[in-house]
């Protein structure tokens, strides 16, 4: 899933599903990893050399039971021990197929990046339209998993999922007008707030009394005189009683026009 990391002016970068995965410039070749040592990305190393009998597990097994301990528990509950449990093998066996925890994050957030559906999200040259449709794609898959958010934030996601998220966010934004470097910095901008919405929306289902707490501290805050902007803005808010994805569509819409607006005319 594509990181929410701002991508630099020299290498850009794209951000979903998922946080931001490095661009190469198309003139430049992938650089191959030095003789006799391992490459670092999991996606540089072949999964099978070819030879000897057919693996027992895969990749593709070992990050799905990884997602269903941490849907199920939460990241801290993941590790290779209860992988290995759930896939009824050695702890130690699974080092030959995700050498490092690392590299299993990166198969996980894939994983999820590969639950997109984009057969409903053909561009269609609108580009604010279509940008809406795969921000709710994304946001869906966030609310089936969400251990996610935090961990796109934390790392780029770079693997084959992930680069054809980044391929549909590039033609469906072609239409704009904006440069490669834009495009790239406009997915890591919506993808860093469709993270963030769903962290927030999963911490403000943790309980009422938290949102209680909360109105309560803002609301006192703002009575305070200490705040007067804040105390105005409370005293001109319209309804608070809107549906979340009523809330997300409102700020998404506000968030897609800066993603789009050339830079100085935001």
């Amino acid at each position: 899933m594509p990181s929410s990391e701002q991508p630099s002016s020299k290498t850009p970068s794209n951000s979903n599903a998922s946080s931001t995965a490095r661009s190469t410039p198309a003139a430049a070749p992938t650089p191959a990893p030095t003789p006799g040592e391992s490459p670092e990305l999991i996606w540089l190393r072949p999964e099978r050399t070819g030879r000897g009998p057919r693996p027992a597990h895969s990749r593709a097994s070992i990050a799905a039971a990884a997602i269903a301990v941490a849907d199920a528990e939460g990241m801290d509950a993941v590790s290779m021990r209860r992988i290995a449990a759930a896939l009824g093998a050695g702890t130690m066996s699974l080092y030959n197929y995700v050498p490092k925890k690392e590299h299993l994050l990166d198969l996980m957030l894939d994983a999820v990046a590969g639950e997109y559906d984009y057969s409903g999200l053909t561009p269609t040259g609108d580009c604010r339209a279509d940008l809406r449709g795969l921000a709710h794609e994304q946001l869906a898959a966030l609310r089936r998993h969400p251990w996610v958010p935090a961990l796109v934030i934390a790392r780029p996601g770079i693997g084959p999922n992930a680069l054809r998220y980044t391929e549909h966010f590039l033609a469906v934004t072609e239409p704009s007008g904006l440069d490669g470097t834009a495009r790239l910095e406009a997915l890591a901008l919506l993808t860093g707030f469709v993270c963030q919405f769903a962290q927030y929306e999963r911490t403000a289902a943790a309980g009422a009394k938290w949102q209680a707490d909360l109105a309560g501290y803002l609301g006192r805050a703002a009575a305070s005189g200490e705040f007067p902007h804040l105390a105005a803005a409370f005293a001109t808010a319209g309804p608070a009683a809107d549906s979340p994805d009523a809330v997300f569509d409102r700020s998404l819409d506000r968030v897609i026009t800066a993603a789009l607006a050339p830079v100085g005319r935001v």
